[in-house]
């Protein structure tokens, strides 16, 4: 649903109007819309065109010349079609360019010319277009501008205005203004809303018109009244010329860790269990470490070891040698 400001001749805000959603909200169908204006234009046709045949025609009741012997081409009347003068052959007639169009394909197609023309923010409302009872031309043109957006001091774009059947003084206030074309709310029809870049609706008018399309009654919304301006506060301090006092700042937390110095104690890191190895060089490390670093390395201790095993054992095969010689 469309909320519409309504415009008033003074210039003051007005209330709101909720355009229905089924009328100013529905589907636009183009060909529909197509069809309908179509067949409206054709509508608006007389029909009168009408030609004469060579039987209407005055004169040429007599043969020209006889029938053989001239050594021309044989003729009847004067009044033939070939003839300058003469009657037209298969020549328009009287007749009605009226289509048929059901009343609700109208209905759609209207409500989607008025829809189309709400999205684009071309519709508005006034409460009315004279404040006195007396015809205005100038006042009528100043409120129209408003309502349309127009700057100028004429209108650029032709404007379609939907008034009641008895408002008479707005009427007569814009029958003179050109590109306005003035209907009232039962005359509403898709080609004067296509015709027309901007439409603008009487308050009246548009209620008279929703509640018979079957829209209902016009939703008025009254506009909430301003708020008073907040008061300044009194300034007593600057008045008495006193400064105001300093707020007290504020206590800092106790540290209590930084007072006392004390660290958290670290966590034992975790040996894996898998490697027997690994924790066996390490307490071997740590031994060493405790009896003042002098002894050495448990792996050098094995190394020695093993190279004065070495040593031995080739020491004890040469002296098997020079035995068995």
């Amino acid at each position: 649903m469309t909320t519409v400001s309504v415009i008033t001749p003074s210039g003051k805000g007005g209330a709101d109007v909720e355009l229905p959603g089924e009328i100013f909200g529905a589907k636009v169908n183009i060909p529909l819309i197509h069809q309908v204006v179509v067949a409206q234009e054709a509508a608006a046709r007389q029909g009168t065109h009408a030609t004469k045949t060579r039987g209407e025609v005055r004169g040429g009741g007599k043969k020209p010349y006889r029938q053989k012997g001239t050594g021309r081409a044989r003729q009847g009347s004067l009044r033939a079609p070939q003839y300058a003068g003469g009657g037209t052959v298969f020549g328009p007639v009287p007749r009605s360019y009226e289509q048929r169009t059901p009343k609700k394909m109208k209905a759609a197609a209207l409500r989607g010319a008025l829809s189309d023309r709400t999205s684009h923010g071309r519709l508005a409302v006034v409460s009315a277009f004279v404040e006195d009872g007396e015809p205005s031309t100038a006042g009528a043109l100043t409120v129209l501008r408003t309502a349309v957006g127009e700057a100028g001091s004429r209108l650029r774009r032709p404007v379609l205005v939907v008034l009641t059947a008895n408002d008479d003084v707005a009427r007569k206030s814009l029958r003179n203004i050109p590109l306005v074309r003035v209907l009232d709310c039962g005359q509403l029809n898709t080609y004067d809303v296509l015709a027309c870049d901007h439409v603008v609706f009487t308050q009246a008018a548009l209620a008279e018109f929703v509640a018979r399309t079957g829209g209902g009654e016009l939703v008025t919304v009254d506009k909430p009244a301003a708020k008073p301006a907040r008061a300044a506060r009194p300034k007593a301090a600057a008045e008495d010329g006193e400064e105001p006092a300093a707020k007290p700042a504020r206590a800092a937390k106790p540290k209590a860790a930084a007072e006392d110095a004390v660290e958290p104690a670290a966590k034992p890191a975790k040996a894996p269990a898998s490697r027997a190895r690994k924790t066996t060089t390490a307490s071997a490390t740590a031994s060493a470490d405790d009896s003042g670093g002098d002894a050495a390395p448990t792996g050098v201790e094995q190394g020695s070891s093993e190279t004065s095993g070495r040593s031995a054992s080739s020491g004890s095969g040469a002296a098997q040698k020079e035995e068995e010689e």
